[in-house]
């Protein structure tokens, strides 16, 4: 004799509700997240996580008890997919005194790089509206790196005079930068 459907449904024993589940299954499941996860912390929260999935759709989960241990299972694997995914970021170790090294990039930042650009760029402009003298000067002075005497030997002048002629170039050349903003 076949039974109607009203009355086989009336033979399914209830289903636990999500608080009966929660009391029943806390516990196993940090246990099992825990062995998954080695931290209490992370499986208390896949744990928490599984409960508010289970939440949002329990009408739809059959079999609540198994959905739970599978969804905790399957967020402790994502978990460790993701941990594998950090490079954790050490910093090195002076072998001879046991403290950590300060690693220092000595590169500028960008702007601060694009600013000293700009600022040559300043600088090289304005050197070409000095005249042919000063320029050399110049040259002489902070390419090659020549003393006064040195220069004087090569040039013909004085030694003073290249002192002053120098001071002059100098001088207009960090008017033009002041006026540019590029110094105070």
């Amino acid at each position: 004799m076949a039974t109607e459907p009203d009355a086989a449904a009336a033979d399914i024993p209830r289903a636990e509700s999500i608080e009966e589940l929660f009391h029943a299954l806390e516990s196993p499941l940090l246990a099992y997240a825990f062995r998954l996860t080695t931290d209490t912390d992370m499986a208390e929260d896949l744990v928490q996580e599984a409960f508010l999935r289970l939440h949002s759709q329990f009408a739809e989960v059959r079999q609540p008890r198994s959905w739970l241990y599978r969804t905790v299972h399957n967020l402790a694997l994502n978990h460790r997919r993701d941990e594998a995914k950090v490079v954790p970021m050490t910093s090195p170790v002076d072998p001879e005194e046991g403290t950590p090294v300060v690693v220092v990039d000595s590169q500028p930042l960008p702007d601060e790089a694009l600013a000293r650009w700009e600022g040559i760029g300043l600088v090289r402009q304005n050197l070409q509206k000095l005249d042919a003298r000063g320029q050399e000067l110049i040259r002489l002075k902070f390419t090659e790196e020549l003393s006064y005497q040195q220069i004087s030997d090569r040039t013909g002048l004085g030694v003073g005079h290249v002192g002053y002629l120098l001071h002059h170039s100098l001088k207009s050349l960090a008017a033009a930068l002041a006026k540019a903003g590029l110094v105070p």
